[in-house]
């Protein structure tokens, strides 16, 4: 019989999520959550708030990355149902994000006990890839 913990549904990530208030003001919601596959995907729409200018619907970097910051954590927070902090993190901007919203899918590559690590991968509404990510976690309990 194994000890680990059952993972969270999707509806417990989504209530984790709303808990936060920035997390919450972002608006990501859970549209998959597969712990079986490691792998956890969220939607974002655009806000006002995330423009690179004024009026121009383009995604600014900095909401992207904390998107990608976010799904990949809760990737590994689905498992180990704990928040984790970020130790390293990174992100490749490919193209412009314009007038669309973000669906963002994290896939755990290593969940060790001292750190784990995910890729992160952000489309567009028409499935082109945004940009992509990589975070590092300390899994370390306490």
């Amino acid at each position: 019989m194994s000890d680990a913990p059952k993972p969270l549904s999707g509806a417990e990530l989504q209530a984790m999520l709303d808990n936060s208030p920035f997390i919450a003001f972002l608006g990501l919601k859970v549209t998959e959550a597969d712990p079986a596959r490691e792998q956890v995907t969220m939607t974002c729409v655009m806000r006002p708030e995330f423009e690179r200018g004024k009026g121009t619907g383009q995604w600014h970097g900095g909401p992207i990355a904390a998107i990608i910051d976010t799904v990949g954590d809760y990737a590994l927070i689905m498992a180990l149902r704990r928040g984790l902090p970020t130790i390293n993190f990174r992100v490749d901007y490919l193209r412009p994000a314009i007038k669309t919203a973000l669906t963002t899918t994290a896939r755990v590559r290593r969940a060790g006990k001292s750190v784990g690590v995910v890729d992160v991968d952000v489309f567009n509404d028409q499935k082109a890839l945004v940009a992509i990510g990589r975070a590092t976690y300390s899994t370390l309990a306490g």
